[in-house]
């Protein structure tokens, strides 16, 4: 297939011809640790060098022999969808002792190993770091007991570490997302949303304790997800009398007709004296003083179960990907280093510098200085709590600043998982900053048929976890009814407008600022949150409902693939929604593990198809049993599925047979994923926020109204690289294809030839964007996060 003509630097420079790399996984197990195993393996594989398994972790390194064995393609095909680390994880104390280490040097300089990549937390890492630092030593020490040559000292002098980190709790300072947070909290949230079925019956409080000994996070982003009554984590212990505060909030719910209360709380939670706070004191505080028929609920070890989500597959295999490519680049002096994930970028750290200030956090913890604790974590992490506390803890009316601005909420385009959480976002900040808030039903068809009626705090109780949009939307755009719009614009004295939606709350915006010329009620800020599964947003890297889209596509092809099983060789032949706009081809079928994925954006022709068909016979004579292919829906008006389906059926004939799979509208339905739970909750808060600052810049003191005109008043909030950044809709104009609708640069194409590298294809990968190593920033600005939290 062709490549999109974005290249500046290849790693074809880059040879691993006569380098020996070695990957393990240690500590805790995380989903995604397979991904990033198989990463390593087939990029380093595909660069020349030799690849070795440490099983067991640090144990196995210790203990050699057959725990270190050399890997080859087909030793991780299949693994990708597989929970846990198939190359095992164990804790080793011997390697924390100098004698231990020596073992383990030895036995690398046996197999001629001078290259690790290391996948855990911070301790394993740290070790790892120890090891390099003694390596000089270690084998001066082995030719004194004869154990290795001379000359091994000279040949193997210096030992290069790469580090991923693989954890459940994100409690790495470095990266916006560790490997396997979104996958714990996939878990945490399927427990939620079944329990609050139950719990709702019952008229019951639940008390849910999730991991976390040292960290937050988990609880923190699922009380977030779920819009849980009260969270309870170590970084910011409650203030005195929050026994008192809690029982008041959870009577305050029920008086207001809600049926369930949600207490989180992290298994490392503690008061302001550093005594721990059980789920059994939770529960029994709330029978004594509440009376409510409570439960206790502990997640345990469900939460590193089950297979990763599409996040951690893609998150894990970019990171295998340029930890291989940092480890062909390091020299002598190279420190440690950690690849790590800043916005959605993949950026390295030095390893030792993340290591401090992740320690750094836990002693401001045990001095009590919790404030600091909690900016050590991060913008990211900081910022969930400050979204936390405003959209769970409602002020009384009398605390409330009255700004008599009223604010218009609307979905315009498909319904995407997550606009129900961004929705939610905006009513209830709205409120919180003074407005008074008002939905309007079924997008702007609804709008000029005056479907306007204001929304309170509580109206919008239990929208996160809800699917599609509750609110109604439509693909109407305005420009047809304007008058009519402008006429309930008036009537309902609305004063600023905040859309949610995909590529029509795109051009309903544009609309609407070409009638500011004739109609004076347009002049107000409006302002748009991407929401699409289609990810076809101009001026946004993601767009809200993106992320489920993709999980959705990934458990499908999983469960594709698992039906052939035991079968004759099979190749399977799925299409996937998204317009023009490639994006869940290609993101899903790196995440699915996919042979090759058909695309508008990058032409291809029948040679191309013909050699992929070769491709995937030569592969299926020799290794794998099953091929997955994606096709997206609008690739090409001549290569339909049906076209490729009958292709591969006759090119494939004694070697595999062919089915094929139209995915349809189950990519747009079902509950929405944490991520976009989350994206959707942040990124619509700050778009509120936005809201209230440009209605008191533009409110004409003298006139007594809102009068704003200018590009900037009409913005949307997007993710750019590392940044969350407010544009003018007429700037993005010259950026869009219209046609097509799809913007006319797309970041996620560099991620196109991973894999196809991963899938045995020779191609170019571009890695302009790697080779940099950058060092830790204090509180660096998280709130560009690509991950969960935002």
């Amino acid at each position: 297939m062709a490549q999109p003509d974005t290249k500046k630097i290849f790693f074809e420079n880059l040879s691993g011809a006569g380098k020996a790399i070695a990957v393990l996984t240690s500590g805790g197990d995380a989903q995604g640790m397979n991904a990033a195993v198989r990463a390593v393996v087939r990029m380093g594989l595909y660069v020349g060098a030799k690849v070795y398994f440490i099983h067991e972790g640090y144990q196995g390194m210790v203990d050699g022999g057959e725990n270190i064995k050399e890997a080859t393609w087909e030793s991780v095909s299949s693994m990708l969808q597989v929970g846990g680390t198939v190359i095992g994880s164990a804790r080793c104390k011997e390697f924390r002792s100098h004698e231990g280490r020596l073992k383990a040097a030895h036995n690398l300089v046996l197999q001629g190993i001078t290259n690790l990549c290391v996948i855990g937390g911070d301790g394993s890492l740290t070790g790892a770091n120890l090891f390099k630092e003694e390596w000089s030593g270690l084998l001066t020490e082995l030719v004194e007991q004869d154990l290795i040559e001379a000359d091994a000292v000279q040949k193997y002098s210096a030992l290069h570490i790469v580090g991923m980190v693989g954890s459940i709790d994100n409690d790495f300072c470095g990266t916006d997302m560790t490997i396997g947070t979104d996958s714990a909290l996939h878990r945490i949230i399927e427990v939620v949303d079944a329990i609050m079925t139950t719990a709702q019956s019952h008229q019951r409080t639940f008390v849910l304790e999730v991991m976390g000994r040292h960290c937050g996070y988990l609880a923190l982003v699922s009380a977030l997800a779920c819009g849980a009554d009260w969270v309870l984590i170590p970084e910011m212990p409650p203030e005195d009398g929050w026994e008192d505060k809690m029982c008041q909030k959870l009577s305050a719910n029920r008086a207001g007709m809600k049926r369930l209360n949600i207490i989180i709380v992290a298994e490392g939670a503690i008061d302001h004296s550093n005594k721990p706070i059980t789920t059994d004191y939770i529960k029994n505080l709330v029978v004594k003083c509440l009376g409510f028929d409570t439960r206790v609920t502990i997640l345990g070890h469900v939460q590193r179960g089950g297979t990763p989500s599409a996040f951690d597959r893609i998150l894990a295999s970019r990171m295998g990907v340029e930890a291989v490519l940092a480890l062909l680049e390091t020299t002598a002096n190279t420190p440690a280093c950690v690849v790590s994930l800043c916005g959605n970028q993949s950026v390295r750290l030095p390893l030792m510098e993340c290591v401090q200030m992740t320690q750094e956090v836990q002693r401001a913890m045990d001095g009590k200085r919790f404030e600091e604790a909690v900016k050590l974590r991060g913008r990211s992490f900081e910022n969930n709590l400050k979204t936390y506390k405003l959209l769970a803890h409602r002020k009384p009316e009398t605390e409330l600043p009255t700004s008599n601005f009223n604010v218009a909420v609307l979905n315009v385009g498909a319904p995407a998982a997550g606009m129900n959480a961004a929705v939610r976002s905006a009513v209830r900040v709205g409120i919180s900053e003074g407005h008074k808030m008002f939905a309007v039903s079924d997008g702007f068809e609804g709008f000029y048929k005056g479907q306007i009626k204001e929304i309170k705090w509580a109206d919008v109780g239990g929208w996160t976890g809800q699917g599609g949009s509750l609110l109604g939307t439509k693909r109407t755009l305005p420009a047809k009814h304007v008058e009519k719009i402008a006429e309930q614009m008036r009537e309902n004295n609305i004063n600023a407008l905040l859309i949610v939606g995909g590529f029509e709350a795109f051009l309903s915006l544009l609309e609407l600022i070409t009638a500011r010329g004739k109609y004076d009620e347009f002049c107000v800020p409006m302002v748009m949150v991407p929401a699409t599964v289609s990810n076809n947003v101009p001026g946004s890297d993601l767009s809200v409902g993106a992320d489920t889209a993709l999980n959705a596509i990934t458990t499908t092809c999983d469960r594709i693939k698992q039906s052939a099983s035991g079968t004759k060789r099979r190749v399977f032949i799925i299409e996937t929604m998204g317009g023009y706009c490639g994006y869940l081809a290609s993101v899903g079928g790196l995440a699915a593990g996919a042979d090759a994925a058909y695309i508008y954006e990058e032409p291809f022709d029948i040679k191309d198809l013909q050699a992929n068909v070769e491709h995937l016979t030569e592969k299926m004579k020799t290794s794998i049993q099953r091929g997955l292919v994606l096709r997206n829906e609008n690739c090409n008006e001549n290569y339909t599925t049906d076209f490729i389906y009958q292709l591969y059926s006759e090119e494939g004939r004694g070697v595999f047979d062919s089915r094929k799979n139209v995915l349809g509208h189950m990519q747009q339905g079902g509950a929405p994923s944490p991520f976009d739970r989350n994206f959707g909750t942040k990124i619509s808060a700050k778009a509120m926020q936005w809201v209230t600052k440009k209605l008191v810049e533009s409110f004409r003191q003298d006139e007594g109204r809102v009068f704003a005109n200018t590009e900037d008043s009409c913005c949307l909030l997007g993710m750019r690289r590392r940044a969350l950044v407010f544009q003018p809709v007429v700037q993005l104009k010259g950026e869009t294809d219209f046609v097509h609708r799809i913007p006319k640069e797309q970041w996620w194409l560099k991620l196109r030839p991973l894999m196809k590298i991963l899938a045995k294809y020779k191609t170019s990968y571009d890695v302009s964007d790697s080779g940099q190593l950058e060092h830790v920033v204090r509180n660096r600005p998280k709130e560009s996060d690509a991950s969960v939290a935002l």
